[in-house]
């Protein structure tokens, strides 16, 4: 699942969260995302810009569901967890035994494998102090990070019925 396919499953609130915590914490991304996006769809910036935040936070939504728009949302994504949800970060990585600079950040290359049953409990651990919707996103984008992703956390995420986005 590509990123676009991500935001045309995830529900608006969702994305509303995220795209307020760039627009407060990272202004320069949320003006650049906003530009890139704009411009793809022949519009100028400013035209996104001077709607309200919620309706600017619906349009974001919309265009991210194309195509098109992959990369920048992919980008949110890995901004958003990385610097703004980063505890899921640190306790995904403490459970796997992934080593990491305390912030979440992976030390040297993500791995090869991720074992079952270290797998299977992290993500049970995260459900219990996490927003179950938050969590799914999470190991989405997480198993963005290797081309086809992880077999075992595929697996997983289509067959646990804890992990929808919906």
């Amino acid at each position: 699942m590509n990123a676009y396919e991500i935001y045309q499953e995830i529900e608006p609130a969702l994305v509303a969260e995220m795209c307020e915590w760039v627009r407060q914490n990272e202004k320069a991304l949320y003006a650049n995302a906003v530009g890139s996006l704009a411009a793809n769809r022949k519009l100028r910036p400013i035209f996104i810009q001077k709607k309200k935040p919620a309706d600017q936070y619906a349009w974001l939504h919309k265009t991210l569901k194309l195509r098109t728009s992959d990369t920048v949302g992919e980008h949110l994504f890995q901004v958003y967890f990385m610097k703004g949800q980063q505890e899921i970060l640190k306790a995904f990585c403490d459970g796997m035994e992934i080593p990491h600079d305390g912030e979440g950040q992976v030390e040297g290359d993500l791995p090869e494998e991720l074992a079952a049953d270290k797998l299977a409990s992290t993500v049970d651990t995260l459900l219990g102090a996490h927003e179950p919707k938050l969590i799914t996103l999470y190991l989405r984008i997480f198993n963005l990070q290797r081309p086809n992703g992880w077999e075992n956390l595929s697996e997983i995420l289509g067959s646990d019925d804890r992990l929808v986005l919906k």
